[in-house]
């Protein structure tokens, strides 16, 4: 016969499961920010090589795509200057009629895409520089929707007023965001005024209509156009490289790959010496 617990064994059986739970509460934060990616579908997280998790699952998309809305900016679509791919959603860096394509899946919130970005965004500049390789920048609006706020879209539409300026004037602020991007609890690309600041650091690109298109969020609803093409695209996860439809591998245990890794696979992918 199952006896019963005393008063005193309930209370130490108590605190127990208190205690559990506050661990369990604190491990979930320690993997967030050790880039801890949170899944956008109802299955929880995605968890790769060692424990460090560096791939979302997304869904359907359809959530995403009402996470890319916002009711303040304007419903007319205006497409940027320079947009590449289907309905203008794709983002071309290097020379447009280059034989080989990589194909790069980020969200600017991501925080496993800035690691990516601090090891091999160089890497992959020097990869278009002979003209035998363009880059397809494939951006994503998914963690706004995971984590809460709206940094991922606003930065997606900054982006095309970049990109409205000029290929090299997104290239180089798409950098500057990945290079001062905030820890992904917090929500500092969602103020505009945070992104004006950052434009700054690329020089000629805070112009009048640069401004004017940041302020009044003239790039929103293709911002949402083009979250909903990656939604579609059939990738799960940020970040993600492709060469000629093959993919890439990025990490290694915990650890990025270096640049000669990266770029060896690249070029392998690629048929290149």
């Amino acid at each position: 016969m199952a006896q019963t617990p005393s008063k005193q064994q309930a209370k130490r059986i108590s605190a127990r499961e208190r205690i559990q739970e506050a661990q369990r509460i604190e491990q979930a934060a320690s993997k967030r920010r050790q880039r801890i990616v949170v899944a956008v579908s109802a299955v929880a997280v995605l968890a790769l090589a060692g424990g460090a998790a560096v791939a979302i699952n997304s869904a359907s998309g359809k959530k995403d795509s009402k996470a890319a809305a916002d009711a303040s900016a304007p419903t007319e679509l205006v497409v940027p200057a320079n947009a590449s791919g289907p309905g203008g959603t794709v983002i071309t860096y290097g020379k447009a009629d280059a034989p080989h394509t990589m194909e790069v899946y980020e969200d600017f919130r991501c925080p496993v895409c800035k690691h990516f970005e601090a090891a091999n965004g160089e890497a992959v500049k020097k990869l278009t520089e002979d003209g035998s390789i363009k880059v397809e920048f494939h951006l994503a609006a998914f963690l706004d929707n995971a984590l809460g706020g709206k940094g991922s879209r606003t930065a997606l539409a900054a982006a095309g007023a970049a990109l409205n300026e000029g290929v090299d004037k997104f290239k180089q602020f798409h950098d500057v965001l990945y290079a001062n991007q905030p820890d992904e609890r917090k929500d500092d690309f969602g103020d505009v005024n945070r992104i004006l600041d950052l434009a700054r650091q690329v020089p000629g690109l805070k112009t009048d209509a640069f401004v004017k298109a940041v302020t009044d969020k003239t790039y929103a609803p293709w911002a949402a156009k083009v979250a909903e093409a990656f939604n579609g695209s059939g990738v799960t996860g940020t970040p993600t490289v492709k060469v000629d439809g093959k993919p890439i591998t990025l990490f290694s245990g915990q650890s990025t790959v270096t640049p000669e890794q990266f770029t060896a696979q690249v070029k392998q992918a690629a048929g290149l010496k």
